[in-house]
C-alpha cells in the first residue's frame, strides 16, 4: 500500500506548516508520498489548500512522489499538460487521478483495491485492501506496509 503525508503531515495535523516546500521535503525524506493543494494564478503555480499561499516553479512538482490536487479547472488542464499526476474534485465521492485512473475515495465511502482512502484520521481495518491512504496521521499506517 502507498503512504500519503496529506499536505506533509505525518502525526496530525499542523495547519501552518501544511503545503509549504520544507515541509513537503520533509514528508518525502521520510519515504512518504505527498498530496499536495496547487494553484495556477496568471500562468504562476502556487501551493496553499484556501489560498495561494506559496510559490513554486515547474520543476519542483516533477520527479517526486507527489499527488496534485488542482485548486481549479485551470490548474488541472496546466497539470495533465505536463503529464503530473493530479486530480481534481469538490464534493465528489471518488474522482479519477491523471494519469493512472486510480479512485481518489473520499473518506466513509466504497473502497477498491485501486481506491486511494483519504483517511485524515486514524487507521482502520477496511483501509487494508486500498491501493493507497491519503492521511494527516500517515506514520500511524506505516506499521501496515
Amino acid at each position: 500500500m502507498i503512504l500519503i503525508s496529506h499536505r506533509g503531515n505525518i502525526n496530525g495535523p499542523i495547519p501552518e506548516k501544511e503545503n509549504s516546500v520544507s515541509y513537503i521535503n520533509e514528508a518525502l525524506r521520510e519515504g512518504y508520498d505527498v498530496e499536495i493543494d496547487v494553484w495556477l494564478i496568471n500562468n504562476e503555480l502556487f501551493l496553499g489548500h484556501d489560498h495561494p499561499d506559496y510559490k513554486i516553479n515547474l520543476e519542483f512538482l516533477l520527479g517526486k512522489s507527489l499527488w496534485c490536487h488542482a485548486k481549479s479547472i485551470d490548474a488541472l488542464e496546466f497539470l495533465m499538460s505536463h503529464d503530473i499526476r493530479c486530480f481534481w474534485h469538490q464534493s465528489d465521492d471518488v474522482t479519477l487521478t491523471y494519469p493512472d485512473m486510480l479512485l481518489w475515495t473520499y473518506a466513509g465511502k466504497q473502497l477498491t483495491k485501486r481506491s486511494i482512502c483519504c483517511n485524515l484520521g486514524k487507521k482502520n481495518k477496511e483501509l487494508d485492501s486500498c491501493y493507497a491512504v491519503c492521511s494527516d496521521y500517515i506514520s500511524l499506517f506505516k506499521e501496515s506496509v
